[in-house]
């Protein structure tokens, strides 16, 4: 299979690369500069445009662009680019698709943010959206790749677990020196997946033909507090110290804190589990175990 992404060095679109070379499958990145190899196709969302021959000449696309929800401070220009960054990259990967051509295949990325808030009560794909930041964004972003003339596949990705960034990233440091805890009183939800599990699930995806909102996220979501513990003793490590919300939110800004970082969703993977799809990772201290153990 030949497929062509973007967001290919991201988190999730650079495992996914390698593990798709892995496999022996052919990759194309779309990439914003100018291409520097033969794997490398120039796409200029601002003009809704990726450079020749498109995708004409790829059997499958995973779209996965975006500006990083957590990386800057929640201004209101930095919230314009979340949504505009995700919003130009699908619709011009749309705009290159044709219901007769060679691609019959896209996965588009989405998130967990797209149900808001869901307190104490677990939901799957069935639910409906959200009405705050993320949940618009999320809804447009979806909307957006749903016109789509192909097969289409959206992965609400939670919260990703691997030591090389994601959910753990910044929090990997104070935690190894002994500087890690709860976030609040620890009892909002944490829907997570490992990093292997994610890329299984896409590629799992693109050699199915179902369509549709697929959650990607363990069978078993945890508490920020469960998390912690689970985080804490992978690194043999005690989690006694508060995290500092008040720092986060001088740096993020409080639209951040209380949208993404505290905001609980108990987000279950039903329509994945049920199609066959079996998680290497299930339960959060084993995962987490298993990732920090070099």
């Amino acid at each position: 299979m030949r497929v062509a992404i973007t967001g290919s060095t991201g988190l999730i679109g650079s495992a996914l690369v390698q593990a798709l070379r892995w496999g022996g499958d052919e990759v194309v990145r779309l990439v914003r500069h100018e291409a520097r190899g033969t794997d490398e196709r120039r796409i200029v969302p601002d003009q809704r445009r990726i450079e020749g021959p498109g995708l004409d000449d790829v059997d499958a696309v995973v779209n996965l662009a975006g500006t990083a929800i957590a990386g800057g401070r929640w201004t209101e220009d930095y919230k314009r680019s979340i949504l505009e960054s995700r919003l130009s990259t699908t619709e011009t990967v749309v705009a290159a698709l044709s219901e007769t051509g060679r691609c019959q295949r896209f996965v588009s990325g989405s998130a967990i943010g797209y149900y808001g808030p869901t307190g104490e009560h677990a939901v799957d794909e069935s639910a409906p959206a959200g009405d705050d930041f993320l949940a618009r964004v999320v809804v447009a972003w979806e909307n957006a790749a749903t016109t789509a003339p192909v097969p289409t596949a959206i992965v609400r990705t939670g919260h990703v677990m691997t030591p090389r960034g994601g959910y753990i990233g910044a929090q990997l440091l104070p935690f190894r020196l002994g500087l890690g805890g709860q976030v609040r009183d620890g009892r909002h939800w944490v829907s997570w997946i490992s990093l292997d599990d994610e890329v299984a699930a896409i590629r799992w995806l693109l050699a199915n033909e179902l369509t549709g909102p697929f959650n990607l996220t363990a069978p078993h979501p945890v508490t920020n507090a469960r998390w912690t513990k689970a985080l804490g003793a992978a690194l043999h490590r005690p989690t006694v110290i508060p995290f500092p919300v008040p720092l986060a939110a001088a740096i993020f800004g409080k639209d951040f804190v209380e949208g993404a970082m505290v905001n609980s969703q108990w987000v279950l993977p039903n329509r994945l589990e049920d199609a066959g799809f079996e998680f290497r990772d299930t339960e959060i201290e084993p995962a987490l175990a298993r990732l920090l153990s070099d």
